[in-house]
């Protein structure tokens, strides 16, 4: 994942290797900040930072949700217990494998009305407010042909009101992709001074 983010453009990081040939996270970022990492797994990178620009203090959580829908639960609830702390704003960033609405997907079967209230209940649940985007709206593509084509808005951040609040000129885009399926994340805290990027 190193070589992914450094392409990026991202000189200082936290990367988790994939296991075999799928996955791997990596956490990127450019700016003075003093990073300490929280907790890790193969679905999250959760990290403290120190921002010197705030002032403050601030959570930020690299995120993977389970690609096999019958485990997509388990992430739910990995989403639920990083929530511990709900007094420290806190932003998510990365690949749900989730959509929230039938419009955030085009082409394909139908996604279950059930999966995405769980996904829904679970940002609910933890305070988490969509953040938007610039750019193009898909983060995911499958198929060259439009019969075969499938695209879909499974990447994505999230925050609560505190951390909305303290960087109120936030903004994120879906970066192109070129070598991955999925688009990378990057999220300008402070109008091109402070930029943090996911990439999975």
């Amino acid at each position: 994942m190193e070589p992914v983010r450094i392409k990026c453009g991202f000189a200082n990081g936290i990367d988790i290797g994939a296991m075999g040939t799928r996955g791997g996270l990596s956490l990127g970022w450019n700016g003075n900040f003093l990073i300490m990492l929280k907790s890790f797994s193969s679905f999250h990178i959760n990290v403290e930072v120190h921002d010197n620009e705030c002032g403050g203090c601030w959570w930020l959580t690299g995120f993977y949700g389970n690609s096999n829908e019958r485990c997509r639960n388990d992430s739910w609830n990995l989403l639920r217990h990083l929530n511990y702390d709900q007094s420290t704003p806190w932003v998510v960033l990365g690949d749900f494998n989730e959509i929230t609405k039938y419009f955030e997907k085009k082409g394909g079967r139908l996604r279950s009305e059930r999966q995405m209230k769980e996904f829904c209940k679970a940002l609910e649940d933890c305070g988490l407010n969509d953040l938007g985007y610039i750019s193009r709206w898909f983060t995911w593509e499958r198929g060259r042909f439009v019969a075969t084509n499938i695209r879909e808005w499974l990447d994505r951040g999230v925050a609560t009101l505190d951390w909305m609040s303290l960087f109120p000129r936030y903004q994120l885009e879906h970066l192109s992709h070129s070598f991955s399926d999925h688009c990378p994340i990057l999220i300008d805290t402070l109008g091109q001074e402070g930029m943090i990027g996911v990439t999975k």
